[in-house]
């Protein structure tokens, strides 16, 4: 028996199809088991025409065995097998698949029959774990049957040998454990459950393992002794790893709330059932089928770089990728599920995608189809949208925000922010639809807690004129409105920055007139503050207040802060501007202090600088300097 030589050029070849395409060595057993399910469909479509095959489909399956003591894991079908000259062409040619070409020369009839094994290198990621691989098959019709064995590179053998039955044994000598590598743990039974539900859970056939189990020990009762630990005994017995038909491929009407919670948290190890889940079956340019859940709360590590998004990428129930991340965008990443489709154009290690076509074409469906989503969560299940809300509002933020607003017209619909007047969450829609006629612009502020805003002197202009504000309370928020600019042609306007546009035409010019009138005092506080504020003026948004501190610019002071929290060293400081309520009492006394009694005067600028800074959430630079000045004028 003379060693052959692979067809394929050169054993770099075979050392890539090993080394370089797979990059994980658990690969391998979901290539021989999906091999081994074509093997089985083939020999199922030949009994749909030949009576002679014997075999009802509740008759194939998959086999799994181990010998611990050889190091030997064996995967073995009772599928269509393989002839001599068909053993050469399939394993003796690297690249050369027996699937692909079953599947160019089915009839019509029978072209939706999925076979999985297009390329005809997964059987070559054995040798990523075994020195030694055999094959023995019986083909379907014939009497002879006939080994393959080889050892890599240097070539293989190809032999008569004693097979009774149908089907195909493969046959793997695992290589000794390393250092660095552990290849005995594809003998455990565990190891072997554990990868068979990862990757192959969904092969529609049963694959099997003898499993060692324990029971209590029979013990006769003439025997039996309260008092005595009762003896356990261990067993094996017969056990299929897999549960064949995923709950996405039944109809909707056959599986029930509890099924499709309990798959969730099964499949993605939550204990708290999902607040919503969606099956989608799509029939089009792309068929596939989908089985999304919204969370009820954010994995502990959901906000940070370690996090992975994506759905489980399945073809024909071989689960592709663990988490494709190409599926959903990233303000949706927050969604779990699985997508199945056999329309997937597969690199040889079925592992990445040569073209992205038919993913987009899924993931713009699976966007559309979870927004819609949430937007029937929020308008029927109002309380379990604020609970996903407050668990993933703020990556709806961030994807309004990101490359420049290009989603904002997504997301705007989902957002919610606390009403100040409502005293409860709302949406933008609910908030301008409650707009009182004479309201031109959506209001906001933003801060550190709904109680310190509720405290700003501009609010109390608005609440005077029966104006709804939005307090915003997350990093992210105040850059929010900035991304979107308006809403339902409704523009946004920041309390702490942005003209309220509030004053009539004769409070404009009043305020023009006091401008005009305070100007010298105006200058005086600016030179008495020393540097602290870039100018002070007069406003007729302040209420009762006497003070406030706005910034001089674009940027607020809850943007400073957030710079400065980010990157200390880069952090920009926010000049002030100090705006005075020209009605207000304290005011009119220091006005006439700046003219009578200019150093006491200064003092007084300096608190009401002090609470101005108060207002702000800003911390005062000297605490002890101003405790003194109280003191001093008190």
């Amino acid at each position: 028996m003379s060693k052959k030589q692979f067809k394929a050029e050169s054993k770099r070849l075979l050392d890539m199809m090993i080394n370089s395409i797979y990059t994980h060595q658990e690969i391998f057993l979901r290539e021989l088991i999906s091999n081994a399910s074509d093997a089985i469909d083939k020999l199922a479509y030949l009994a749909l025409t030949d009576q002679n095959v014997g075999l009802n489909r509740e008759d194939f399956a998959i086999d799994l065995r181990v010998d611990k003591k050889l190091g030997l894991l064996t995967v073995s079908d009772n599928g269509i097998g393989m002839s001599k000259d068909e053993m050469e062409q399939n394993l003796g040619t690297i690249a050369k698949s027996g699937s692909l070409q079953f599947k160019q020369e089915l009839d019509k009839e029978h072209s939706d029959v999925d076979i999985i094994g297009q390329f005809g290198v997964g059987f070559y990621s054995a040798f990523m774990v075994a020195d030694t691989v055999t094959v023995l098959s019986k083909k379907y019709g014939e009497e002879e049957a006939w080994m393959w064995q080889s050892s890599g590179a240097d070539g293989y053998t190809v032999s008569p040998c004693e097979k009774t039955t149908v089907g195909t044994e493969v046959i793997l000598k695992l290589k000794a454990d390393t250092e660095d590598e552990k290849y005995s743990r594809f003998l455990e039974q565990y190891e072997l459950q554990n990868l068979v539900r990862k990757y192959s859970d969904y092969i529609r056939y049963p694959i099997r393992m003898e499993m060692e189990k324990s029971r209590r020990k029979e013990v006769p009762e003439d025997e039996k002794d309260e008092d005595k630990e009762p003896e356990w005994e261990t067993y094996t017995e017969l056990t299929t790893l897999n549960s064949m038909i995923p709950v996405w491929q039944r109809s909707k009407k056959d599986v029930t709330d509890e099924e499709y919670d309990g798959f969730y948290k099964d499949k993605f190890f939550d204990f708290e059932k999902p607040l919503s889940h969606l099956s989608i079956s799509v029939e089009g340019a792309v068929t596939y089928k989908a089985l999304l859940y919204i969370p009820a709360k954010a994995p502990y590590d959901f906000y940070t770089k370690d996090y992975k998004k994506g759905l489980q990428l399945y073809s024909s129930g071989v689960m592709i990728m663990e988490h494709c991340e190409d599926l959903v965008p990233d303000y949706f990443r927050f969604v779990r599920g699985v997508v199945d489709t056999a329309d997937l154009s597969l690199n040889i290690s079925r592992e990445l995608l040569q073209h992205n076509r038919q993913l987009a074409i899924i993931s713009s469906n699976l966007e559309k189809k979870i927004k819609q989503e949430l937007l029937n969560l929020q308008k029927d299940r109002r309380e379990d949208y604020e609970k996903f809300f407050a668990a993933f509002g703020r990556q709806l933020k961030y994807g309004i925000v990101a490359d420049y607003g290009m989603h904002k017209d997504v997301l705007q619909d989902l957002l919610v922010f606390w009403s100040a007047k409502e005293q409860k969450l709302v949406t933008l829609k609910e908030y301008v639809e409650a707009m009182p006629e004479a309201q031109k612009h959506i209001y906001f502020a933003a801060g550190e807690s709904n109680a310190r805003l509720a405290q700003l002197p501009q609010y109390q202009r608005l609440q005077e004129k029966g104006f709804d504000v939005l307090f915003m309370t997350e990093d992210v928020d105040e850059f929010v409105p900035r991304t979107l600019m308006n809403y339902m042609e409704k523009d946004f306007r920041n309390l702490a920055t942005d003209d309220l546009d509030l004053s009539s035409e004769e409070e404009k010019k009043a305020a023009e007139e006091a401008a005009a009138e305070w100007k010298d005092d105006l200058d005086f506080l600016k030179t008495a503050l020393e540097g602290k504020i870039s100018k002070a003026e007069i406003s007729a948004d302040l209420g009762s207040h006497p003070v406030c501190l706005v910034p001089d610019g674009g940027m607020s002071f809850e943007m400073e802060k957030y710079f400065k929290r980010m990157n200390p060293d880069m952090a920009m400081p926010v000049e002030k501007v100090l705006q005075l309520n020209a009605e207000h009492p304290v005011v009119q006394k220091l006005k006439s202090l700046i003219h009578d009694d200019p150093e006491k005067a200064k003092q007084y600028a300096q608190v009401l600088y002090a609470q101005g800074l108060i207002l702000a959430d800003l911390p005062i630079e000297d605490p002890q300097a101003y405790t003194e000045l109280i003191c001093g004028l008190l």
